[in-house]
């Protein structure tokens, strides 16, 4: 690393564009990349750009793959619901209880005592 002063260092403040606490030394680098090392620089930073793009996209797909199953897993217990529901109006029907071996097996009471 090399530092450079620039030659308006000695100069009057007042008659330059500088003001308090900025720089007055500026970095020359050493190292000197060509254009087609520039070129590749780029090609690999618009890379690295689309494979972050793409990892984006399929973690926001596996996302809805995984929606998609938790869907499909609601309407399958809502139907296994609405089966169990018509299975509990079938048993419990007046009609059924009233022709079954218990009910025709009951007797009836000889007195009923309601309290008030």
């Amino acid at each position: 690393m090399s530092y450079q002063t620039s030659p308006q260092l000695y100069t009057s403040r007042r008659r330059t564009n500088w003001n308090r606490n900025q720089n007055t030394v500026a970095f020359v680098s050493s190292v000197k990349l060509g254009t087609v090392a520039h070129t590749v620089l780029i090609a690999l930073m618009i890379t690295v750009l689309g494979l972050i793009y793409v990892t984006q996209a399929a973690r926001a797909t596996g996302y809805d793959y995984e929606a998609q199953k938790i869907d499909s897993q609601i309407a399958a217990l809502e139907t296994q619901k609405s089966d169990l529901e018509v299975e509990n109006a079938r048993l419990t029907a007046l009609e059924n209880v009233q022709q079954s071996n218990v009910a025709k097996a009951m007797s009836e009471p000889a007195a009923t005592d309601y309290v008030r």
